[in-house]
């Protein structure tokens, strides 16, 4: 049985709202300029997001600290923007642990330190 990609449309929306940010800027910027772009991109295509949202991160009885998430967005796909030469494991591993943290199925990253941003898109579910 083929598993089926929860919120596909919503992703598209989003990666495409990330591509005409890219189209316009292009590579070789700092992530928060990225951030900035990507938000106005979402407002004007009416696409309900929290920007540099904190999520606590629990650890046995207490409160071990938090971490601002670049963005999720309509409470369901967390959006994580880089902008660097290429994606390392920790890139990796911090977007699925933030996935896992405010148990949400679906993430992105995206680095738009890329000549087409398409080579710098990753889908993650869990």
């Amino acid at each position: 049985m083929e598993r089926t990609a929860p919120f596909k449309d919503l992703t598209a929306k989003i990666i495409e709202a990330c591509i005409e940010v890219h189209r316009i800027l292009g590579p070789g910027f700092l992530e928060s300029i990225y951030e900035t772009a990507l938000a106005h991109e979402l407002d004007l295509r009416s696409i309900k997001y929290e920007r540099q949202k904190a999520i606590p991160i629990p650890y046995k009885t207490i409160f071990a600290g938090e971490h601002r998430l670049d963005f999720l967005v309509e409470g369901k796909v967390i959006v994580e923007l880089k902008a660097v030469k290429d994606f390392e494991d920790i890139h990796f591993a911090t977007i699925l642990s933030y996935m896992r943290a405010i148990k949400t199925e679906v993430g992105l990253l995206i680095n738009f330190n890329k000549p087409r941003l398409v080579d710098g898109v990753k889908r993650f579910q869990i």
